[in-house]
C-alpha cells in the first residue's frame, strides 16, 4: 500500500492542475497558430488555378511570338538566297526585329507569371508545413496531457485496490484473533410427566418421635435382603430374625397399653 501511495503522489505531482494548465495553454496557442496558417494556406491555394491559367496564356503568347520571329527569319533567309531586292530584305529585317521584341516581351510575361505561380505555391507549402508542425505540437501536448491524466487515474485505482485489500486482510486478521462467543445451550424444562415424585416424609414413632420404618418398608427391606441372597426360599435365620423383631414390637406395645391404664 505504501508503494501504491508513493506512485499516487508522483502521479498527482506530474498531473497537478498547474502543470495541466500549462499544457492546455500550449495546446491553445498552437491551435491558434494552426487555425491561422491553415486559413492562409487555403486562401493562397485558391489563387493557384488562376495563376496557372495565366502561365498557360503567357506561354501561348510567347510560343506565338517565337513562331512569328522564326517564320520571319526563315523568310529573310529565303529572300537573300533568291536575290531579293534590298528593300525587301530591309523590310523583312525590320519585321524580324519587331517580332523579336514581341517575343522578348511575351517571354518576360511568361517568366513573370511563372515566378508568381512558383511563389504562390511556395507560400502554400510554407503555410501547410506550419500547419503540420502546429498540428504535431498539438498532438504531442494532447498525448502528454492524456498520458498524465491516465497515469493519475491508474495510480488512484491501484491505491484504492491496495486500501481495499488492506482493509479486507485486517478484518480477516481481527476475526482470526478475536475469541468466538458461543451461545449457551438452551436448558429444556422437564415436562410434568418427568417431574420427580414428591418424597414422603418418614413416619415417626408416636412414642419416641423417632423414625420407625413402616411395615411396608420393613417388608421391602426384607424382600430386598431376600433378593440379595439370591435364594428363592427365605432361610431359617432370616425367618427367625423377622419373628423376633415382630415379637419385640408386640411386647413393647403391650407394656405401653398397661402403663396408660
Amino acid at each position: 500500500m505504501q508503494e501504491a501511495l508513493k506512485n499516487l503522489e508522483v502521479a498527482k505531482d506530474a498531473a497537478s492542475p498547474e502543470k495541466i494548465a500549462v499544457i492546455d495553454d500550449d495546446i491553445a496557442a498552437f491551435q491558434e497558430i494552426y487555425d491561422m496558417v491553415v486559413t492562409e494556406a487555403a486562401k493562397r491555394r485558391e489563387r493557384l488555378p488562376a495563376m496557372q491559367a495565366n502561365v498557360g496564356a503567357a506561354q501561348a503568347k510567347y510560343d506565338e511570338a517565337h513562331y512569328r520571329t522564326s517564320g520571319l527569319q526563315a523568310e529573310l533567309n529565303k529572300a537573300i538566297d533568291d536575290g531579293a531586292s534590298n528593300e525587301t530584305i530591309k523590310q523583312l529585317r525590320s519585321e524580324i526585329m519587331s517580332a523579336e521584341r514581341r517575343e522578348k516581351s511575351c517571354e518576360d510575361d511568361l517568366h513573370h507569371c511563372q515566378r508568381r505561380l512558383e511563389s504562390q505555391e511556395k507560400q502554400v507549402q510554407y503555410f501547410e508545413s506550419e500547419a503540420e508542425e502546429a498540428k504535431a505540437h498539438i498532438d504531442e501536448d494532447v498525448a502528454k496531457r492524456d498520458a498524465l491524466l491516465s497515469d493519475l487515474e491508474k495510480a488512484q485505482a491501484a491505491y484504492d485496490d491496495a486500501c481495499k485489500a488492506y482493509e479486507e486482510a485486517k478484518a480477516a486478521a481481527d476475526k482470526a484473533t478475536s475469541p468466538e462467543i458461543t451461545k449457551p445451550a438452551e436448558t429444556t424444562k422437564p415436562s410434568s410427566s418427568a417431574q420427580p415424585a414428591e418424597t414422603a416424609q418418614p413416619a415417626s414413632s408416636p412414642a419416641t418421635g423417632k423414625y420407625a420404618p413402616s411395615s411396608s418398608t420393613k417388608q421391602a427391606n426384607a424382600d430386598g435382603k431376600l433378593a440379595n441372597t439370591g435364594d428363592t426360599t427365605p432361610s431359617t435365620i432370616v425367618l427367625a430374625g423377622i419373628a423376633a423383631a415382630g415379637f419385640g414390637i408386640t411386647a413393647t406395645a403391650t407394656r405401653r397399653i398397661k402403663n396408660s391404664k
